[in-house]
């Protein structure tokens, strides 16, 4: 990889080669503990290495090299990478145990981590319940993706006194993420209506540690200036909204080809979205009838007849153009930030290219 300039196509592979090589390092340990903790982390570095768009580590990336980090920083580019990559690991927890909570079958069109862990359960005939092992095998799996997360960031190389300017991003992204889920679930319970609740969601769960968190991680381990870091925070923030929102409309009406999940499966999952309150509240005036099908069949609907009803209702009610108008706003604005600080043209050209990559139309 060329360090001295941003290559947009080159970083996923290089933050691929640092995970297989931190995976390699670790196994002499994993070993030692035996053949059972060895499977299980097979697991995690099938998971880990089978798939993923390395988004969080290519915008902590972006962040350093905007940031200044190649010109104006005594940092090891390679030792950047390397920390930039453990994001990875934070994100392999997080899908996971969402997998486990939402009781997802596949993962980027494979088994999801507590499905496998149930099948080889299954296959080799052990004792006890294949599903209980499986998703507790997988909790203890996403805690580990955790702990590595942590060991790879403070092991990678970078100078203790970049690290210390990164700790309040780092800490903050961990406990928003967590924070995040909590809250999804919460929402659930409740049987959340508020558009605004949800972007809340979406603000901890996705948009903090997708996009706005590891470019201020980036930014402060080169040592940015403060209206660098707060620019790259106000782009953070608007795109990774727009992104979930996106992803809110591929988790009903995505082609499973793209998302790696069957169609609708936030209609069996009983998910809280923008776009299932928004559908709500606009029914709740035109079509009050409607407005109840959603509401009796959200997180109720198993066939594909109801799943595909359900996504008509909300196809018709207008929210799916006004989530779509919601997308361009918060795109523009995040762009905007990007405007107000001194960027190079190559750095600035490469946030461009990836907020019209997470936020544009894939179904």
């Amino acid at each position: 990889m060329d360090y001295r300039g941003v290559d947009l196509v080159e970083v996923p592979a290089a933050v691929n080669a640092q995970l297989a090589d931190y995976f390699s390092h670790r196994a002499p340990e994993v070993a030692a503990l035996g053949s059972s903790f060895e499977k299980s982390v097979s697991y995690l570095e099938q998971f880990v290495l089978g798939g993923g768009k390395r988004i969080r580590p290519l915008y902590g990336w972006a962040g350093f090299v905007g940031g200044g980090g190649l010109e104006k920083s005594e940092e090891d580019p390679q030792s950047v990478l390397r920390a930039v990559s453990a994001l990875e690991f934070i994100q392999a927890c997080a899908l996971i145990h969402d997998d486990i909570i939402d009781a997802s079958d596949t993962r980027r069109g494979k088994p999801t981590v507590h499905r496998a862990a149930e099948d080889e359960h299954r296959k080799c005939e052990f004792l006890g319940s294949s599903p209980a092992f499986g998703e507790h095998a997988a909790i203890l799996i996403g805690d580990l993706a955790l702990v590595w997360a942590d060991d790879m960031w403070r092991s990678s190389g970078v100078s203790h006194a970049a690290l210390d300017r990164a700790t309040e991003p780092w800490q903050g992204m961990r406990t928003e993420v967590i924070g995040g889920q909590l809250l999804d679930i919460m929402l659930e319970a409740e049987g959340s209506e508020s558009v605004e609740a949800a972007n809340t969601v979406n603000r901890y769960k996705t948009a903090a540690y997708t996009i706005e968190r590891p470019l201020h991680l980036g930014a402060a381990l080169a040592g940015a200036a403060e209206d660098v870091t707060e620019a790259f925070r106000g782009y953070g923030r608007d795109i990774g909204m727009a992104f979930q929102l996106r992803d809110d409309m591929l988790g009903v009406f995505g082609d499973s080809a793209v998302t790696g999940k069957p169609a609708g499966d936030d209609l069996r999952e009983g998910k809280r979205t923008v776009l299932y309150a928004s559908a709500l509240k606009l029914l709740d005036e035109a079509n009050p009838g409607h407005a109840e099908k959603l509401r009796a069949g959200i997180g109720a609907v198993k066939s594909p007849d109801a799943v595909r009803e359900l996504a008509d209702i909300i196809a018709g009610s207008g929210a799916v153009e006004a989530v779509e108008e919601e997308i361009d706003r918060l795109t523009a604005s995040g762009l905007a930030h990007l405007d107000a600080v001194n960027l190079s043209d190559e750095v600035a050209d490469i946030l461009r290219t990836l907020a019209m990559k997470s936020t544009a139309r894939r179904s």
